[in-house]
C-alpha cells in the first residue's frame, strides 16, 4: 500500500512513459541528425579519407579551431571564477546590472556580437587605437579568433559557479583562518576543491561553445586561409561549393574529435568528483 500511494502522488507519469518520450526526444534531436552525418561521410572511400585527414588546410584549421577554444576556455575558467566570485560574495552599486552583463552574450546574436568585437579591437577602434601603437592586432589574427571566443564563454562558466560558490559556506574559510591557515591555503585546500567539479563543468561547456562557434568568429578572423580560417567556416566554404560529402566528412572529422576530447574531461570530472567526496 504504502508503494502505491508513492507511485500515486508522483507528480509525472509513470516510468515508462517518460523514458519514452526522453528516448524519443534524445533521438530526433540527436540520434537522427548525427546518423545522418555519418551515412553521408561513408560515402567516401578510404583514400578520400585519408586526403580529408592529411589536407594541410583542413589540419591548420583544426589547429587553430581547437587551440583557440582551448585558450579561450582556460580563461573563462579564470575570470569567470573571479566574476561569479564578486557577484555571490560582495554587495556593491550596480551588481545586479552586473549579474545581468553576464547574460549578454547568450541574449546578443552572435554575429552582431563580431561585428561589434571587430569594430571596437579595429586599428581606428576604441580599444584598436590603443594596441595599435604596442604593436598588437587583434582583428584578422588568432587572438581576436581568442577574444571572440572568450566572450561568448564566459557565462557558462559563472553560471556553473555561482550556485555551487553560494552555497559554499563562509564558516569554512573561517575554521581554516582559525587553526592558522593563510589566505592563500584556504583557497587552495577549502574552496578550490569544493568549485573544482562545478568550475571543470564550465569549462567543458565554455570550450564545446567555442568550438563550434561560426558568427562571432568569421568577421573578426578574416578567414585567411592557413592563418585565421577556423574548421566551421571551412564547412560552409565546402557547402558553397556544393561540396556536400566533403562537408560532412569535416564535420565528422571534428565531431569524432570533439567527442573524445569531452570524453576525457568528463572522466577527469568524475574522477575529481570522486576524489573529493
Amino acid at each position: 500500500m504504502a508503494t502505491l500511494s508513492a507511485r500515486r502522488a508522483t507528480v509525472l507519469p509513470g516510468f515508462g512513459l517518460t523514458l519514452g518520450f526522453t528516448v524519443f526526444y534524445l533521438g530526433l534531436l540527436l540520434a537522427l541528425p548525427l546518423t545522418a552525418l555519418a551515412l553521408k561521410a561513408s560515402a567516401l572511400s578510404l583514400a578520400e579519407w585519408a586526403a580529408l585527414v592529411t589536407d594541410a588546410r583542413i589540419l591548420a584549421a583544426l589547429r587553430l579551431s581547437f587551440s583557440a577554444a582551448f585558450v579561450a576556455a582556460t580563461l573563462n575558467a579564470g575570470f569567470g571564477l573571479l566574476v561569479a566570485w564578486v557577484l555571490v560574495r560582495y554587495t556593491f552599486p550596480g551588481r545586479r546590472v552586473v549579474d545581468a552583463l553576464v547574460d549578454l552574450p547568450f541574449a546578443l546574436p552572435t554575429a552582431v556580437a563580431g561585428i561589434a568585437l571587430t569594430t571596437v579591437l579595429a586599428p581606428t577602434g576604441w580599444v584598436g587605437q590603443a594596441l595599435e601603437p604596442l604593436g598588437i592586432q587583434a582583428v584578422f589574427t588568432p587572438l581576436g579568433i581568442v577574444i571572440a571566443l572568450t566572450f561568448i564563454g564566459l557565462p557558462f562558466v559563472v553560471r556553473t559557479v555561482q550556485p555551487v560558490l553560494a552555497d559554499l559556506e563562509t564558516d569554512l574559510e573561517e575554521a581554516a583562518s582559525s587553526l592558522g591557515a593563510t589566505r592563500a591555503q584556504t583557497v587552495r585546500r577549502v574552496i578550490l576543491p569544493t568549485l573544482a567539479p562545478a568550475l571543470l563543468t564550465g569549462f567543458t561547456l565554455a570550450f564545446a561553445r567555442a568550438l563550434g562557434e561560426y558568427g562571432s568568429v568569421v568577421f573578426i578572423s578574416g578567414n585567411l586561409p592557413f592563418k585565421t580560417e577556423i574548421l566551421p567556416l571551412l564547412i560552409m566554404t565546402r557547402l558553397e561549393q556544393f561540396d556536400v560529402a566533403g562537408a560532412t566528412a569535416v564535420a565528422a572529422l571534428m565531431l569524432v574529435i570533439s567527442f573524445a576530447l569531452l570524453l576525457a574531461i568528463n572522466l577527469l570530472q568524475r574522477w575529481t568528483q570522486r576524489r573529493h567526496v
